[in-house]
């Protein structure tokens, strides 16, 4: 079975309020979820909003990061309180921390991203990390989000940083379901890469304009956001799994195992993992046109003020054995980077790596 998208989608600068009467139809008792400071006036404003149209809503933040700790703790309140859906309101990890609730206790999750930093609010997938930030495993839902909000005008306050991150992960859908999906025979699949490859195409057309000008004016802007939240998920739902990750999240994975004192963001790791991977193509597979790649991708970056190194997330690989720590996460038996087509080891991370930290890769 797949689960492909969300049952209803509101997009536009007008969501937020098309979607209530929406949700009334589903929910009287909602627990809205939340965690970032920064958030909290929008989160204050659509709580305002639930009681101005007589829901008996319950409100409730996550401590950590979407965190078994965080989930047992929120899912005693919403048992409590008799919760009868959950508005997941914020980022990546708050979404996904919004859907295992959800999914653990049968009842609806709307999912309303106040950022275009990932695609969370699509996925029937949940990521759980540990309370300091390290990845632990992907959870598979039973369904996607009931309903999924994407308020143009909540979008436009995050910050800038949140965009670039969002389009780094995006960008990954292409660069890894090309490499390991090309020769799968399934029509939807190969349906799939080809949105992905239309998806970079926009974002390295648009992705510099929408991220200098956050405005609902701006064409690029409006594209750019729905495509990394909305169409990143839609791929992944059409071409399944292979679609969705390969090296560059398994990369991904295995640097969370370091603690940064940088806390970057999910598509700000996935970002420097697909460099490596583009690093591995070329030196592994002998892919010739991986380094014209990866120096197109290295533009848009650093346009983008998105991190090109290890370094750059606030991690040192050469101190308390980090490199290992990376490689051996990265090459353990349920990683993803064994969907590569080509055979990859932890002696070929290290190699990688090292090379990369020492500015071997270049734009020029």
């Amino acid at each position: 079975m797949q689960l492909i998208s969300p049952e209803k989608i509101f997009r536009g600068n007008s969501a937020w309020l098309n979607a209530l009467p929406h949700i009334k139809k589903i929910s009287k008792f909602p627990l809205v979820l939340g965690r970032s400071s920064s958030t909290n006036n929008l989160r204050q404003k659509i709580c305002k909003d639930l009681r101005d149209n007589d829901f008996n809503m319950y409100s409730s933040n996550l401590q950590f990061d979407c965190c078994y700790e965080d989930i047992e703790r929120i899912k005693t309140l919403i048992l409590q309180n008799n919760c009868d859906s959950i508005i997941a309101t914020g980022g990546g990890k708050v979404l996904d921390a919004g859907k295992y609730l959800a999914d653990s206790l049968s009842i609806p999750v709307i999912t309303i991203p106040l950022s275009a930093s990932t695609c969370a609010c699509w996925t029937a997938l949940s990521n759980i990390y540990s309370k300091d930030g390290q990845f632990i495993e992907d959870v598979e839902l039973k369904s996607c989000p009931k309903i999924l909000v994407l308020d143009h005008n909540f979008i436009k306050t995050a910050p800038k940083k949140t965009l670039a991150s969002g389009i780094a992960d995006a960008l990954a859908k292409w660069y890894e379901s090309s490499l390991t999906s090309s020769m799968v025979q399934d029509g939807l699949v190969q349906q799939a890469i080809q949105i992905s490859r239309v998806l970079r195409d926009q974002l390295l057309i648009d992705g510099e304009s929408a991220y200098e000008c956050q405005a609902v004016q701006n064409a690029s802007w409006c594209n750019v956001v729905e495509g990394c939240a909305l169409t990143a998920g839609l791929i992944g739902g059409i071409g399944g799994k292979k679609c969705r990750t390969a090296a560059a999240h398994a990369l991904h994975n295995g640097i969370t195992q370091i603690i940064s004192t940088e806390k970057p963001l999910h598509g700000e790791i996935v970002g420097v993992g697909i460099l490596l991977q583009l690093k591995l193509e070329e030196t592994k597979n002998n892919n010739k046109l991986a380094n014209q790649s990866l120096k197109q991708l290295l533009v848009l970056m650093k346009k983008l003020n998105l991190p090109t190194t290890i370094a750059e997330l606030g991690i040192n690989v050469y101190e308390n054995n980090n490199l290992q720590k990376i490689a051996e996460f990265t090459c353990r038996d349920k990683s993803e980077i064994h969907f590569l087509p080509f055979e990859v080891n932890k002696q070929d991370i290290v190699e990688t790596i090292l090379n990369f930290e020492k500015h071997k890769i270049k734009s020029s």
